[in-house]
């Protein structure tokens, strides 16, 4: 582990970036890859709304916002730009900060894994109303396949959170504490 309160204020400013992209990066890979064991009827984690959430929980509205907008525009360049994750990520980075405004719970990676499933849950709700909108199926259909992805979503990117949440929290909490 590296000694932080012995690099200089640019150093440390310099590494977080680097931790920051570097952990975007790998996001972004992991998205890619199906490994076993990793996904349940095809579907996998969401490995940047995981980061994403991890970032917004302890920001402002504002950088809950600009995270989701960079990391929408990025999964939308890595996948299919239909239906937009921009939108989706914006209001999970929104919300997210939002939320933990309030200290409704206090327990932290509890609270985040359980803010990653409802945030989940929300993503999934979005992205299936811009697919239904396009493809006009019933609303039966659409339920059915809504309700399926969903929850396997929700469930593989709750269960994953601490795999990216508990790294990039104790290095946050180290480096704030040797600025503070």
């Amino acid at each position: 582990m590296i000694n932080v309160d012995r690099l200089s204020s640019r150093s440390r400013y310099l590494l977080n970036s680097l931790i920051i992209v570097g952990s975007v990066l790998i996001c972004c890979f992991l998205s890619l890859t199906r490994l076993p064991g990793m996904e349940i009827l095809g579907i996998g984690p969401d490995w940047l709304l995981i980061w994403l959430v991890t970032w917004s929980v302890k920001r402002s509205v504002f950088q809950g916002v600009s995270a989701g907008l960079i990391l929408g525009l990025l999964q939308d360049g890595l996948t299919s730009p239909y239906p937009s994750h921009v939108t989706v990520l914006v209001v999970v980075g929104f919300l997210t900060a939002r939320f933990h405004k309030q200290r409704y719970i206090k327990e932290e990676l509890i609270a985040v894994v359980l803010i990653v499933f409802l945030m989940t849950l929300l993503a999934e709700m979005l992205l299936a109303v811009q697919h239904w909108g396009r493809r006009q199926t019933s609303i039966e259909d659409f339920w059915l396949d809504y309700q399926r992805i969903a929850l396997a979503s929700a469930l593989l990117t709750s269960l994953w959170t601490p795999a990216i949440y508990y790294p990039l929290h104790q290095w946050w909490k180290n480096l704030n504490a040797v600025d503070s």
